[in-house]
């Protein structure tokens, strides 16, 4: 009789080592087996180019101030429904709205937009600084303006961050390259009960929506992904580990979670040690 509530003890004994286990997070740490030989994308090909319906500022500016007026679109107020005389910097608010001071253009479904002077440019598939060399181009082509500078900017153009981050929502894109590294520390890292095996990123391709899976734990993969350069309006999702799951179902104490388990291995030994005793 001894023997066998010994052995019984020592099965709850395990049971409860393994469910508390279960409750430590595993693979916390990002790029395990980074080295000096990983490659990524191409750089290039992964800048973050004009699509339909995006929303760009470009501004001309040269030498002499009134001709540059001719080509710059009335500046738009904060709520980009009243119209101002002048034009002054660009600057976007962090919840994606335009603040005043930013002349706006909507590319088309087209890809299209209506420039003052040089009429319909076709602008989508071109980087920032391609777009700025078109136009500078089209500008002292035509003889209009002799020194120009354009500057092109993405105008509530970003990709939403979801799931088990410290600060979920919506991130603007402001430069040319945006990697799933720099969306997750600015969204403020994952939370501890982020999945980092399995974080998913949703993208438009072609007018059909398509999911990557990355490992971030695992360096190579991570890095030589598809999804690890982002484009606009990508979505990056961080699902839940078990744990996390497992805290979130209606009630905590019921028959999925780790700690009703562990309360029953913690009554069953201490009736086995009162019937021992």
């Amino acid at each position: 009789m001894k023997r066998t509530l010994r052995r019984f003890l020592g099965m709850i004994s395990v049971m409860s080592a393994l469910a508390l286990a279960s409750c430590t997070p595993k693979n916390v740490a990002y790029l395990q087996n980074i080295d000096d030989t990983i490659t990524t994308a191409d750089a290039l090909s992964t800048l973050i180019r004009v699509k339909p319906e995006d929303k760009i500022s470009i501004v001309v500016h040269s030498k002499d101030d009134q001709l540059s007026k001719l080509f710059n679109l009335p500046v738009v107020s904060t709520n980009i429904t009243q119209a101002m005389t002048t034009t002054e910097a660009t600057t976007i608010r962090n919840d994606g709205g335009v603040k005043s001071g930013m002349s706006v253009y909507t590319v088309s479904p087209e890809g299209t937009i209506q420039f003052p002077i040089l009429g319909e440019l076709k602008v989508a598939g071109m980087s920032r600084s391609e777009l700025s060399g078109f136009i500078k181009g089209e500008l002292m082509g035509r003889d209009l303006v002799k020194d120009p500078t354009v500057t092109v900017e993405f105008v509530n153009t970003g990709i939403n961050v979801l799931g088990e981050v410290n600060s979920p929502g919506r991130i603007e894109v402001n430069r040319d390259h945006l990697t799933i590294l720099d969306a997750l520390a600015i969204a403020g890292d994952m939370t501890i009960h982020g999945q980092r095996e399995n974080v998913m990123v949703i993208r438009e391709e072609n007018g059909q929506r398509k999911a990557y899976r990355i490992d971030m734990t695992d360096a190579r993969k991570t890095m030589s992904s598809p999804a690890y350069y982002l484009q606009q309006n990508d979505i990056i999702y961080v699902e839940p580990n078990g744990q996390k799951k497992r805290e979130t179902t209606t009630n905590s104490n019921n028959f999925l979670s780790t700690g009703f388990w562990i309360s029953v291995a913690s009554l069953l030994t201490s009736i086995c040690v009162l019937i021992f005793r």
